[in-house]
């Protein structure tokens, strides 16, 4: 894999991520997800109003795009180990910007997913 699809890889996974995080912060503007089916429409109101779900869904078409130029360049078998990176962006977003909780065990399986990245990419 070159340096360009490598980049553009990269550049999707963390759209992708960033696209979980804009979900994230829509449940938490929205609340919870309907339980009856009269509230459904009432919650895709809200969706359709609201600008995180709506930058998430802009992030996730961007990101699917440049995808498709990284498979058009290289194989998938050596593509598709690259979106584990978007585990520690999302960790490391969601630990600072949603104050979620990311403990040793969190940190460990990350190291672990780094590791295999690394031995994936040295295959090629």
């Amino acid at each position: 894999m070159n340096l360009l699809t490598f980049m553009l890889a990269v550049i999707s996974v963390t759209l992708n991520a960033l696209a979980q995080i804009a979900l994230r912060k829509t449940m938490q503007t929205i609340g919870t997800f309907p339980q009856s089916v009269s509230d459904y429409f009432y919650f895709g109101y809200q969706l359709i109003l609201n600008a995180w779900f709506i930058t998430g869904m802009c992030l996730y078409a961007i990101s699917i795009a440049l995808w498709m130029a990284v498979l058009g360049k290289t194989e998938v078998s050596l593509a598709y180990p690259l979106l584990s990176i978007g585990y520690i962006i999302t960790a490391f977003i969601g630990y600072f910007f949603l104050h979620e909780n990311v403990n040793l065990l969190r940190i460990i399986g990350l190291v672990t997913i780094c590791i295999g990245i690394i031995i994936i990419s040295r295959s090629a």
